[in-house]
């Protein structure tokens, strides 16, 4: 009676695993093919997802004016200007060299893929009165 008992258990775990085997060897070939389309083989050439970053804002004093690199230290951080950046001074446009060590200044930059910081634009000088501050700060001063 014990010997039937352990041939029926052993035949039971051999037909419950020949009857999950087809569905274990789909789901691995389902997911190698999944591998395959995410990864690209090795030695292909890797494309980067282009990241949309939009403008950061920065404020702070001006620790170090570099004309011939073209760059603006605010704290620790070092801002590149080119062409395309704006600056302004008291509401008029102005030069890197119209910047001087001290001075406050505020304004908006990009990063780079090689991790630069790119200046898109600048205000020397402090915030002029009248000139409301961030948006939060607006609305709670309409909302009052």
């Amino acid at each position: 009676m014990q010997k039937n008992m352990v041939r029926i258990a052993v035949l039971s775990l051999l037909a419950t695993a020949l009857a999950v085997a087809p569905s274990l060897a789909f789901a691995q070939a389902t997911n190698a093919s999944k591998v395959k389309k995410d990864k690209p083989a090795a030695g292909a050439p890797v494309e980067k997802a282009a990241k949309k970053q939009g403008v950061i804002p920065f404020r702070g004093k001006i620790a170090a004016v570099d004309k011939t690199a073209k760059t603006i230290t605010v704290g620790e951080r070092t801002f590149q200007v080119t062409s395309e950046t704006r600056i302004m001074k008291k509401d008029k446009p102005a030069t890197l060299d119209d910047a001087a060590v001290g001075e406050e200044i505020r304004g908006s930059y990009k990063k780079t893929d090689d991790g630069k910081l790119v200046a898109q634009r600048i205000w020397i000088g402090p915030r002029p009165e009248g000139v409301e501050g961030t948006k939060k700060e607006g609305r709670k001063a309409k909302k009052q």
